[in-house]
């Protein structure tokens, strides 16, 4: 693969993983409900990690390389999932107005 084409391949994928970035800030500001905003930031940090390591992985200059780019992703795809779900928790636990906030169907 030519310079040039993996240079914009992965400038395409890098800001890929900013609109993701971008779409998690906007639904931790945008939302007034807790465990709206822990969806959106859950999701929206995976997904944008994911591009970013993608595209560092595919600008890295060896296979080594390469692979030490998802070393991060691998613990924070571990660790996200388990810290929103204990603040998922601890707001159901606590929150005396929980299904005020819910819709009815």
């Amino acid at each position: 693969m030519s310079e040039w084409a993996r240079f914009w391949l992965t400038a395409v994928i890098l800001c890929a993983g900013l609109v993701f970035f971008a779409g998690a800030v906007l639904g931790n500001c945008r939302f007034a409900y807790v465990m709206n905003r822990v969806h959106a930031a859950g999701i929206g940090d995976t997904m944008g990690l994911f591009y970013v390591a993608l595209a560092a992985a595919l600008n890295a200059s060896g296979l080594p390389e390469a692979l030490k780019c998802f070393l991060p992703l691998i613990f924070l795809w571990v660790c996200s999932p388990v810290s929103s779900h204990l603040i998922a928790q601890i707001e159901y636990y606590t929150n005396q107005h929980l299904y005020d906030h819910m819709t009815r169907l």
